[in-house]
């Protein structure tokens, strides 16, 4: 991405799977990051998250692309467009596209891999590697005079709630406003850096997730058409659940993201679809 004139930042939205996401690639401080996400989120209302990239320049031998979100957390979807983004980037500079792609996310501390196929001038499939869970357990929660045990997916900067059809916190999917007083106080007693609650309706081998997906530290609330950490927390806990390797497709309210977990290995990889969408800029203030 070219770098933006004095007092403009360049920024380009991509579709992951029907969760928009934005990626700014001019340098803004990190105490400002969630200010301009929200201002860009207030242009373009399909957008569900922003994140910030730097790319090394040809000097930088060795140096890896980053990718912050506004939030500090770590993003699967973000990753597959930072990575397709770059890669994009080398080939406009008449480098050869990489079909693997290293990049250096915020929530987690060892860097991801994200494979690449380009498939049109702006459409890329891609398999993100995700870092092993730091836990599959569970807690119990209480919400409005119920409690219950859900399972919990700790994961380097995001924790995930699973939901399933049998929990008397499943109702919730239907009463958004609910869902959103829910997460944003069960994120605080997990002490999690960012809460999703994914709801699963599971039945004869289909797999349906709807993700609620609650950010502190960007202050973001949504039910985003996918998730991809999401995706691979539900792949990780039915892995762990069973003892064996599972290959899942879920269908999502965006479309659907694949999942492959061997809990053996302990890898899990998420595979999906990304296409770039449009090229903004934001005069900065």
């Amino acid at each position: 991405m070219e770098q933006g004139r004095s007092g403009t930042i360049r920024y380009s939205i991509f579709d992951p799977t029907g969760n928009i996401t934005a990626l700014v690639g001019d340098p803004v401080p990190v105490p400002q990051q969630p200010s301009v996400a929200a201002e860009i989120m207030r242009l373009h209302p399909a957008v569900e998250q922003v994140g910030f990239v730097r790319f090394p320049r040809p000097s930088e031998t060795g140096a890896l692309p980053e990718l912050r979100m506004a939030g500090g957390e770590f993003c699967g979807n973000a990753s597959m467009c930072a990575a397709a983004l770059y890669a994009a980037t080398l080939w406009q500079a008449g480098e050869r596209e990489p079909e693997l792609v290293s990049l250096r996310v915020s929530g987690t501390d060892k860097p991801v891999e994200v494979n690449l196929s380009r498939e049109d001038a702006a459409r890329w499939s891609a398999g993100v590697m995700f870092p092993p869970a730091l836990s599959v357990g569970s807690m119990e929660l209480e919400w409005n005079g119920l409690r219950a045990s859900l399972p919990l997916i700790r994961m380097e900067g995001i924790t995930h709630l699973a939901i399933e059809t049998g929990s008397p916190f499943f109702p919730l999917k239907d009463d958004r406003e609910a869902a959103g007083q829910a997460v944003k106080t069960w994120c605080g007693a997990c002490r999690a850096p960012g809460l999703g609650l994914m709801f699963l309706a599971a039945a004869d081998g289909a797999f349906h997730l709807t993700p609620l997906v609650y950010i502190p530290g960007s202050d973001t609330l949504f039910w985003e058409n996918s998730c991809a950490s999401g995706s691979a927390a539900v792949g990780m806990l039915l892995a762990e659940r069973s003892g064996r390797a599972v290959d899942l497709t879920l269908t999502e309210p965006g479309g659907t993201l694949r999942v492959a977990c061997d809990p053996l290995s302990g890898e899990t990889r998420l595979f999906g679809r990304t296409v770039f969408l449009e090229q903004h800029i934001l005069q900065s203030r």
